[in-house]
């Protein structure tokens, strides 16, 4: 469920229609409902009810927005971070510090000292030779970095490949079969507290048996590091929950996930860290634009709007879907192709789609778009970056000003030796 729902044949985001975010702001915008946010952030809190011991850290890549992270924080939330930037990004938004989990394949030499000098809550080391870099960087400083070992189970999570991070020949995590020698000589090393192994396969998962397989071979080698004499006190989750980008789609709920680790992890007696990005912020957002033209093609007409790949980069990424639809539909549809105005093949939303029927200058958005939207922008094109707008209730913020392509421009620099 979300908030952008048709009142009086406009769509509404929560109690503002979203005509007047386009005549204040302008388009191509993003806008994201705080309600919705805090829904799916309890929802999945409750879905989660059978674990006593855990900890939600938000997937801050989906969505970084610095008004988003400070709902979330209100709603008890950590942060999964993946660079420092993003770390800093959650501090700022007032997430505690030992509420931040520092996950990412290639963590810098500055990027680990910055998170040991934030006091953050524990690393996700992703090879042996991270741990040892990061053992030697605390020691030096005098300091005990808490550490999880990821682990690489060999499972694909049926996912898009571009967003399977589980398989062998992912670059995620250390093999499971080198799992135990790996975490003995890390567990040996002055400067870190290696407390638990971590565990990410996907995104957008569509049903939990992945999930579950990955879940047991981690009981497997919990069991094992322990009978060799390691305490394990934490066991980090991940996230990839999907969420419905199409009518019909069904993916696993919250409760029925929940339910499915309890009984896994039963018996395991640690602190359960999740990471949840997409199911808490996808549904949570739409982009809203408006249509340029409407083109004549060969078979459909074009629909060529002023929000593009750029904006949202998925539909060009992954050929991901995205559902289109007017704010205010005449009650009469057209199968179309949807594009942007980038000078690219690529910059195509839809082919053959059916919608509803739209004229130039029509308003429309593309839904589901609240998680790995504007945090995936560009300037390709010489376009800018557009704003993100936050409801609540009757009102709305600017959450993040429209830059402009001159301001970009502004950031370059002609050396004199060229004039």
């Amino acid at each position: 469920m979300d908030h952008f729902e048709y009142r009086d044949g406009v769509m509404h985001a929560e109690d503002v229609p979203l005509p007047r975010i386009a005549d204040d702001v302008g388009t191509p915008v993003y806008v994201y409902s705080r309600a919705t946010l805090e829904r799916h952030a309890q929802v999945f809190r409750e879905g989660l009810a059978g674990v006593p011991d855990k900890l939600i850290a938000f997937a801050v890549k989906a969505n970084p927005n610095l008004a988003v992270l400070r709902v979330l924080a209100n709603q008890g939330y950590g942060a999964d971070c993946v660079s420092i930037g993003e770390v800093r990004r959650a501090l700022a938004a007032g997430v505690a510090p030992d509420k931040i989990v520092f996950s990412g394949v290639g963590k810098t030499h500055a990027e680990l000292i910055a998170g040991l000098e934030a006091g953050i809550g524990q690393f996700n080391i992703e090879s042996e030779e991270e741990g040892l870099e990061l053992a030697r960087i605390a020691a030096d400083m005098g300091l005990t970095a808490q550490c999880a070992l990821r682990i690489n189970p060999d499972v694909d999570a049926g996912t898009h490949d571009k967003i399977s991070t589980g398989k062998a020949d992912n670059k995620f995590g250390v093999p499971i079969d080198q799992a135990g020698q790996i975490f003995g000589k890390l567990a040996s090393q002055s400067g870190v507290n290696l407390r638990g192994v971590a565990v990410h396969i996907g995104s957008q998962l569509g049903e939990l048996t992945p999930l579950e397989r990955a879940f047991e071979k981690l009981d497997d080698l919990v069991n094992s590091l322990r009978g060799a004499g390691h305490a394990i006190t934490h066991v980090d989750l991940g996230g990839g929950l999907g969420v419905p980008y199409r009518a019909g789609e069904n993916p696993p709920s919250p409760a029925a996930y929940g339910a499915m680790v309890a009984r896994v992890t039963k018996d395991w007696g640690v602190t359960l860290i999740f990471e949840p990005g997409r199911v808490i912020a996808g549904n949570a957002g739409v982009l809203l634009t408006r249509v340029v033209r409407v083109k004549r093609g060969i078979k459909d007409p074009f629909v060529i709007v002023d929000a593009a790949m750029n904006d949202l980069a998925r539909p060009a990424l992954y050929g991901a879907y995205h559902d289109f639809v007017a704010v205010a539909p005449r009650g009469a549809d057209m199968t179309a192709n949807i594009v942007g105005p980038i000078c690219e093949t690529g910059d195509t939303f839809a082919m053959g789609r059916l919608t509803d029927r739209l004229e130039a200058g029509d308003l429309a958005v593309f839904r589901t778009a609240g998680a790995y939207g504007a945090t995936m922008a560009s300037s390709y094109n010489s376009r800018g970056f557009v704003p993100e707008v936050l409801v609540d209730g009757d009102k709305y913020a600017i959450v993040a000003d429209r830059i402009e392509a001159g301001a970009i421009m502004d950031a370059e620099r002609v050396p004199e030796w060229l004039t």
